[in-house]
């Protein structure tokens, strides 16, 4: 038999218990821990009382399954019309179908026909994609189709694990949202996220940020790179960050800063790029160089700078081109196109199509290129000094 309350169920228990004393039923009568309690009121006998073998249904209006729970032991207070259940166990549904099945060591469980309410450890599994969410408390709204995890929350999948302090999930379109204080690890790529809010679209292997967040990869459990942007999505598949707004790439190997707008960051290649207006900073060689794009091959340790490119080394000289090739490791400059370099001392200026060299030891040589244009150099002399 199904019931539509818990206050129906336990009417009925109430009702069944109230017959079996009038006819003098035989053996021990079902009572709390505490009725045995000289301290304990008629009152509060009446209020509180144990009962074996518990189920908890309830059905939508065409009488399909919106959960179900059972429990070996039940203590029931009548005042509050709270169950709390000893090692309950129960199942979800959605549209008749199983969307999670919950467990916990003890919980008190409250409903209206509307909502199922747990508090205590509990532990809910996607039977389907094998999420599992750890928190205090748990509510579950059918008909919305939405199931919430509050205080403490550890959410477990192959691909993710993560702690928070609220989760909502979406069971329809097997949606996560992860809020409060969180933070994500991604097994491939190796990834800790840290946010306010991330999104976790299962079906899709996808984490949305949509607040400022931070990142930390690691290789062999060793952070290799940091990154940060006020929003980004990662896509768990593919192993590409897009991260957007205020975005940065910090490398520890090469030493190398990159700071745009917006860049793509494709962990499997080891690329990242830039469509939109770049700064790359060395910080060993204190170097910097911008430009309108940008890629980096971070294996071969290599740059590519395109459009308004202006490197400038740590002593102010400065070669300004519209394409630049960096080769970090042999810290070499190739540059195209309207190439000027300048130095400030002595103050030296070098026109030119290309031009090839080491920025820091002021080693470049400027050339005409295949058009035949005459190199042009011009040569400042410094100011003399006052005499005195």
């Amino acid at each position: 038999m199904k019931f539509q309350s818990l206050k129906t169920k336990w009417s009925y228990l109430l009702l069944t218990l109230l017959l079996m004393i009038s006819l003098g039923a035989c053996g021990k009568p079902l009572t709390n821990s505490n009725q045995n309690n000289q301290d304990s009121s008629p009152e509060d006998s009446e209020s509180k009382l144990t009962f074996f073998d518990v189920t908890l249904e309830q059905a939508d209006e065409v009488g399909r399954p919106l959960w179900t729970v059972k429990a070996k032991k039940a203590r029931y207070t009548k005042e509050k019309e709270i169950a709390q259940a000893e090692n309950p166990y129960g199942e979800l549904y959605q549209d008749g179908k199983i969307v999670y099945q919950i467990k916990a060591d003890l919980a008190d469980i409250e409903q209206d026909g509307k909502r199922l309410f747990l508090k205590g450890k509990i532990v809910a599994t996607d039977p389907t994609n094998g999420v599992v969410l750890q928190g205090n408390e748990m509510e579950w709204l059918p008909k919305e189709g939405l199931l919430i995890v509050r205080n403490q929350i550890n959410g477990r999948h192959k691909q993710l694990q993560a702690i928070a302090q609220e989760a909502r999930v979406k069971t329809r379109e097997q949606i996560a949202e992860f809020i409060g204080k969180v933070v994500a690890n991604s097994t491939d790529p190796q990834i800790k996220m840290r946010t306010e809010h991330l999104i976790w679209q299962v079906k899709q292997e996808k984490l949305i940020g949509d607040r400022p967040l931070q990142f930390e990869r690691y290789k062999n459990n060793q952070i290799t790179d940091r990154g940060r942007g006020n929003s980004a999505e990662f896509n768990l598949k593919t192993k590409i960050a897009t991260i957007k707004q205020n975005a940065q790439a910090d490398l520890l190997e090469p030493p190398v800063q990159i700071i745009g707008n917006s860049m793509v960051w494709n962990m499997n290649t080891e690329n990242i790029k830039t469509n939109s207006p770049v700064r790359v900073f060395h910080r060993a060689e204190k170097m910097t160089v911008t430009g309108n794009q940008a890629e980096m091959k971070i294996p071969q340790k290599t740059v590519y700078v395109v459009g308004n490119v202006n490197a400038v080394g740590q002593r102010r000289q400065s070669l300004k081109s519209q394409n630049l090739t960096w080769y970090l490791d042999k810290k070499l400059l190739e540059a195209q196109g309207n190439v000027v370099y300048r130095q400030a001392s002595p103050a030296l200026t070098f026109n030119g199509d290309t031009a090839v060299g080491n920025l820091e030891t002021d080693n470049i040589v400027v050339s005409g290129g295949k058009t035949g244009n005459r190199v042009v150099t011009e040569i400042i002399p410094e100011s003399p000094k006052p005499r005195n």
